[in-house]
């Protein structure tokens, strides 16, 4: 947990606390069980509760005040929390929601979509993965991490967001799927291109 800038997508450069949850339901989190995932390129450590303000909170009032204490006090404008993972929605409920709405919050998720969203979110970003099965087929933001063999481009596009974005995938072969996605952007010009920019400007 902590206060950072967005990195990515169509908030990026907004500030917000940002809440990773541990776990996920495409991939354990670990090495050893990476190349048999589903989505084996992910490049965030979601495994434990020991990361930086991390721990087990007894209740969402507990953790949705530990939240509210990462937002600073001297500034006047709404606050914005973003839920990510691993994946959130394995463990972001209804009485967690409330309790940040009721810290005047906004409410944002980053998911991979294989979960039906609570009511009451206020920002949903889905990123897809080959070989799961969607189930969110409407909110804010599509993040399509590029390349992934086997996604239809064609029946993303049909679905109900309002943003799409290509990322390029961050792994050994990041130039080049950089400048492929740079490329299918401009082949495609309803996809925009999303870096992560917290990476590039190396802030948490």
């Amino acid at each position: 947990m902590h206060y950072t800038l967005q990195g990515e997508g169509a908030r990026s450069g907004r500030a917000a606390v940002f809440c990773r949850f541990s776990g996920c339901n495409l991939w354990s989190g670990r090495e050893k069980d990476r190349t048999k995932a589903i989505c084996n390129f992910c490049d965030t450590d979601f495994v434990g509760t020991n990361g930086h303000k991390g721990g087990v909170y007894k209740d969402a009032n507990s953790l949705a005040a530990k939240i509210a204490e990462n937002w600073p006090k001297q500034i006047n404008s709404k606050p914005y929390v973003v839920f990510t993972g691993g994946e959130p929605l394995l463990q972001l409920n209804q009485p967690l929601i409330s309790a940040m709405h009721e810290r005047y919050f906004e409410i944002a998720i980053e998911t991979n979509g294989t979960i039906a969203v609570p009511n009451n979110i206020n920002w949903v970003c889905v990123s897809p993965k080959r070989g799961s099965k969607q189930i969110v087929l409407k909110g804010n933001e599509l993040k399509l991490i590029y390349p992934q063999q086997g996604i239809d481009i064609d029946h993303l596009e049909s679905l109900e967001f309002e943003h799409l974005f290509i990322q390029p995938m961050d792994n050994k072969n990041y130039t080049q799927n950089l400048s492929d996605s740079v490329d299918f952007c401009l082949k495609n010009p309803r996809w925009r291109l999303s870096i992560q920019t917290h990476k590039i400007l190396g802030i948490p």
